[in-house]
């Protein structure tokens, strides 16, 4: 668990929305086990709760510890967010249709843990998305998760067809809590398989929760479901300390 409480009187640096700049001298650099107080989720209508601030892991450690995101464009300012609804996965509740069932069957694609996040990432940010312009995944973005996933609290599922990255998706794990960020899919039905593969796999393990932030008709059809922000508060709080009972095994 953090080991250091910021005093909120650092609050000045992080509510700002003017400046542009996402690198704020002014603002501490948080390591991993450092935590940060975000202002209330309670006062967030629209479910931004804070901008500025800075990337490094102590910020985003605290931020998911608060049912709060990162989200924001290349020109903008770092925005953080808690929306109401929230989007998750009960694995308990996965629903894989029959289609991708025979996928699965197939066994097309093996699966693994860990073996190349910087690629996985970069993939993501690189994945071209019919309802977006642009990407979120910013260049820091990229830094900033790759320094958390030496931290061990970031991790990556990868899907691979001949001995090729087919594709996968990454996020980050605390407790027995799962924040999933992005997927990418090469070959057809990639990225689908390895998310299957890794919630069936999540739940042996002990896994209660899998965070998808806001809804996608992709993860509804495998069982996903919006929720009110003060239950999924109210699973952080319960499911965050819940230590996996196993390993994920992929």
């Amino acid at each position: 668990m953090p080991k250091t409480v910021k005093s909120q009187s650092n609050m000045s640096h992080i509510q700002s929305s003017k400046s542009r700049s996402r690198d704020n001298p002014n603002f501490p650099y948080l390591e991993a086990d450092d935590f940060f107080k975000f202002p209330s989720v309670e006062n967030a209508d629209d479910g931004l709760v804070a901008t500025g601030g800075n990337l490094s892991p102590g910020m985003l450690h605290s931020a998911y510890l608060q049912g709060i995101f990162p989200w924001f464009n290349e020109d903008s300012p770092i925005l953080w967010w808690s929306p109401d609804p929230r989007f998750v996965l009960f694995p308990t509740e996965l629903h894989i249709p029959e289609s991708m069932r025979k996928v699965l069957n197939k066994n097309v694609f093996t699966y693994t843990l860990d073996t190349r996040f910087e690629d996985v990432i970069k993939n993501c940010a690189g994945a071209k998305r019919p309802e977006q312009s642009g990407t979120w995944i910013t260049h820091d973005m990229i830094d900033a998760y790759c320094k958390l996933y030496e931290t061990g609290l970031a991790h990556s599922v990868e899907a691979w067809c001949d001995g090729k990255l087919a594709g996968g998706f990454y996020g980050v794990l605390i407790g027995s809590v799962f924040f999933g960020e992005s997927m990418f899919t090469i070959e057809p039905n990639a990225s689908k398989a390895a998310f299957c593969h890794f919630v069936r796999e999540f739940e042996r393990a002990g896994g209660k929760l899998i965070d998808s932030q806001i809804y996608t008709d992709h993860i509804a059809r495998f069982g996903g479901r919006n929720i009110s922000r003060n239950a999924f508060l109210r699973y952080e709080k319960e499911y965050l300390p819940l230590p996996l009972i196993g390993k994920i095994t992929l």
